[in-house]
C-alpha cells in the first residue's frame, strides 16, 4: 500500500478527540471522585455499577462498531460520537437520580465506543505508517493525558473558583453548584472538539480509499480470529486496563489514607495525569527505536512492583514523598503499557485494512474491566474502610500486572524478534 503520510494535525486532532470523548464518563469521576460520590449521593459500589452499565454497553459496542471503522472514514464516525457524549453532558449536569445516571452511562457506553473507539485506533495506525506505530501510539496515549490533565486543572480551578467558601466548610448544596460548572465547561469543550474534527480531520481521497472497505463480512471476523496475536492482545489489554482502572483510585487514597482534603485529592489526581504524556511520549519514540514489544513487558513488571508498594501497606500519611513516588512508579507502569498494547499490532502481522474489526474483537474481551472493576473495586473499599481497603485493590493490581507481564513475554517471544526500524 502506498500511502501518503497523514500532516501533523491530524495526529493532533486524534489526540485531542481521544481523550475529549472520555472527559464527562471518566476523568472528571476520576479527578473528583470524593465529590462526584458527594454531590450524587453515591457510595463506592453505586459508582462502580454505573462503570459496569458503561462497560456492559461497551462490550457490544466494540463488537459491532469495530466492523463499522473498516466501512466509514474516521473523521465522520469520530466527530457525530463527540457530539452525542456532548448532550450526555447536559443531562449529568442536572445531577439526575442514580437510576438515571446508570442509563446515562449506559448511553456514554455506546457514544463513546460504537462510532469512536476503533475509528480513533485505525485513525492512529494510519497516521504512524510503517516505521512509526511506537510514536503514533505513544503520542496518541501520553497526549491524551496531557489533553486529560490540562481538562483536570481546568476542573480544579473552574471547582475552586465558585466555591462561596472553603472547601472544608462548604455545604453540599455549594460543592454541586461549583461542580456543574465543571460539567458544563467539558461539556461545551467536547462539542467543539467534534467541530474542529468534522472540518480538519482530512486525509487524501487516495489513502481514504484504501482503508474503507466496500462491505462488511463475516469472513472478516474469521481471518482476524485466525492471528495468535489478536488472542494474546485480548489478554494484554484486559489486564493493563485493569490497571488503568485502578489509577482512578489515587484521589480517593489522598483523601482515605493521606488525610488530604478534597481539592488536594483532585491535584493528586490531576498530578497523575501530567505523567502519563511524558510516560506515553518517551516509550513511543524508544518503542520505535528498539522493540515495543520489550517494553511491554518491562511496563508490566514495573506495574507489578509498584503495586506491591501500595499493598503491603508500607505508605503512610507521613510518607508523602513515598507516596508520589509509589504513584509515580505505578502510573509509568500502566501508562506505558497503554501506549504500547495497540503499537505491537503491526508486529502482531494484523492488516491495517482490518484494524477496526481487529480492534473491536480484541476489545471485547481487553476492555471487560469497565464490567467489573468499578463495582470490585467499590466493594472492596466499601468493604474494608480505610487503608485496609485500598490494599485489597493493590493487591488485585499486582495479580493482573503478573498475568499481562506472562502474556506480553509470550507475544515477545512470538513477535519481538523483528527489530523496529529507526525513526526516519
Amino acid at each position: 500500500m502506498n500511502q501518503k503520510k497523514a500532516p501533523w494535525y491530524f495526529l493532533a486532532l486524534l489526540i485531542l478527540a481521544g481523550e475529549s470523548v472520555f472527559i464527562l464518563p471518566y476523568v472528571l469521576s476520576r479527578v473528583f471522585r470524593p465529590t462526584v460520590l458527594q454531590v450524587f449521593g453515591l457510595d463506592n459500589v453505586q459508582l462502580g455499577l454505573c462503570f459496569s452499565v458503561y462497560g456492559t454497553v461497551a462490550l457490544f459496542s466494540y463488537l459491532f462498531g469495530g466492523p463499522l471503522a473498516d466501512r466509514f472514514p474516521p473523521r465522520k464516525l469520530i466527530a457525530v460520537a463527540l457530539w452525542m457524549t456532548a448532550l450526555g453532558g447536559l443531562v449529568y449536569a442536572t445531577f439526575p437520580s442514580y437510576a438515571v445516571l446508570k442509563v446515562l452511562y449506559g448511553y456514554w457506553g455506546f457514544t463513546t465506543i460504537f462510532l469512536f473507539w476503533a475509528p480513533l485506533i485505525k485513525a492512529t495506525r494510519v497516521w504512524g505508517g510503517s516505521t512509526s506505530q511506537g510514536k503514533a501510539f505513544g503520542f496518541l496515549d501520553g497526549g491524551r493525558g496531557l489533553v486529560g490533565a490540562l481538562f483536570g486543572a481546568m476542573g480544579v480551578i473552574v471547582f475552586a473558583l465558585f466555591l462561596t467558601s472553603e472547601i472544608t466548610e462548604a455545604a453540599i448544596s455549594e460543592r454541586r453548584a461549583a461542580f456543574k460548572y465543571v460539567i458544563l465547561v467539558s461539556t461545551g469543550a467536547v462539542a467543539l472538539v467534534g467541530l474542529l474534527v468534522w472540518f480538519f480531520m482530512k486525509i487524501d481521497h487516495q489513502t481514504e480509499k484504501e482503508i474503507v472497505s466496500e462491505k462488511i463480512s463475516v469472513l472478516q471476523i474469521r481471518e482476524v480470529l485466525r492471528f495468535t496475536s489478536v488472542w494474546l492482545l485480548m489478554i494484554i489489554i484486559l489486564c493493563a486496563y485493569v490497571g488503568y482502572k485502578v489509577t482512578d483510585v489515587f484521589s480517593l487514597y489522598a483523601q482515605d489514607v493521606m488525610l488530604y482534603n478534597q481539592v488536594q485529592s483532585a491535584q493528586v489526581g490531576t498530578f497523575l495525569l501530567f505523567i502519563r504524556p511524558v510516560t506515553g511520549v518517551l516509550i513511543g519514540v524508544l518503542a520505535d527505536r528498539t522493540q515495543a514489544t520489550f517494553w511491554l513487558v518491562l511496563s508490566f513488571i514495573v506495574s507489578f512492583f509498584g503495586a506491591l508498594l501500595f499493598a503491603t501497606g508500607i505508605i503512610s500519611d507521613s510518607a508523602v514523598a513515598l507516596f508520589f513516588i509509589s504513584i509515580l512508579v505505578v502510573s509509568t507502569g500502566v501508562y506505558a503499557a497503554r501506549a504500547l498494547y495497540f503499537a505491537v499490532m503491526k508486529s502482531g502481522k494484523i492488516p491495517l485494512a482490518l484494524t477496526g474489526t481487529a480492534v473491536g474483537l480484541i476489545s471485547v474481551v481487553g476492555y471487560t474491566p469497565d464490567i467489573f472493576t468499578g463495582p470490585t473495586i467499590g466493594y472492596l473499599l466499601d468493604n474494608s474502610p480505610g487503608e485496609e481497603g485500598h490494599q485489597h485493590v493493590f493487591w488485585m493490581l499486582a495479580l493482573f500486572s503478573l498475568i499481562g507481564g506472562i502474556a506480553a513475554w509470550y507475544y515477545f517471544q512470538l513477535y519481538g524478534e523483528e527489530k523496529q526500524k529507526p525513526i526516519e
